[in-house]
């Protein structure tokens, strides 16, 4: 199957799965990681498969695709959250830059006939390098920040003016790039999990018979456990300086 039939068969898919939802600002934790990038220009490390030799119009192009099959992914990968809108956006973005993804697609095609030895030659590396965009958006432990990120372009992909998808792509396109790197809640240090719990202990070694607490096995029952008092003025300096962790729970 060739690159414009995977494409249209997986755009397919997520047109047929059109869902009606309320726009929302779905947030899976109180504060994300923030992916911006710089803009590129296309031949940059980390955007994909490389272009050697290709023009500044065919790295556009490149850049295009490659953001549109990461929409289409996100379609697809993303249902699990409705409010997401991955699919309607994406529905949206195929209707509204149809002209200018076609370009993009004929644009590749040219570039791969040039380079490559032969005609059958340039057509298979057109076709892997669209599998390859397409499967290089897969993620399972940056999926939250994947499909969040792929929101937010999706949306304002929905906005800018046709004929201007391409430039879109260059300006998030590493930002759509970075997310697929995993991190988890930025506004604490660490996960609110377990630890923030306590219970008694329920080994049978420390009750006897009468269901009553023996200390000399197991020490002096401790439980609840003694609130900690915060000073107002710790408490204020612990605020200040929460908001400014970064740091990447992976």
């Amino acid at each position: 199957m060739n690159l414009l039939r995977t494409a249209l068969a997986l755009g397919g898919a997520a047109i047929g799965l059109t869902a009606v939802a309320t726009p929302a600002s779905a947030q899976f934790f109180l504060r994300s990681h923030d992916f911006r990038g710089e803009a590129v220009k296309g031949h940059e490390d980390g955007l994909g498969q490389p272009l050697p030799g290709a023009t500044d119009a065919e790295l556009r192009a490149a850049m295009a695709w490659s953001m549109r099959a990461a929409l289409n992914v996100a379609a697809l990968q993303c249902q699990f959250e409705p409010t997401l809108l991955t699919v309607n956006n994406y529905n949206a973005v195929l209707k509204d830059h149809e002209a200018e993804l076609k370009g993009s697609f004929d644009t590749l095609t040219k570039y791969f006939l040039r380079t490559g030895k032969t005609a059958k030659a340039g057509q298979a590396a057109l076709d892997q390098f669209g599998t390859r965009t397409y499967s290089g958006y897969a993620t399972v432990a940056a999926q939250f920040g994947f499909c969040q990120t792929a929101s937010e372009i999706g949306r304002d992909a929905t906005f800018v003016p046709r004929g201007t998808f391409g430039d879109l792509a260059m300006a998030r396109i590493r930002e759509l790039r970075n997310s697929l790197t995993p991190y988890g809640e930025q506004h604490f240090q660490r996960y609110l999990g377990r630890d923030y719990a306590s219970k008694p202990r329920f080994d049978p070694i420390c009750w006897d018979k009468k269901g009553e607490w023996v200390v000399k096995k197991c020490g002096v029952f401790a439980w609840p456990p003694a609130a900690t008092v915060t000073s107002p003025v710790t408490s204020v300096a612990t605020t200040a300086k929460t908001p400014g962790t970064e740091t990447a729970l992976r």
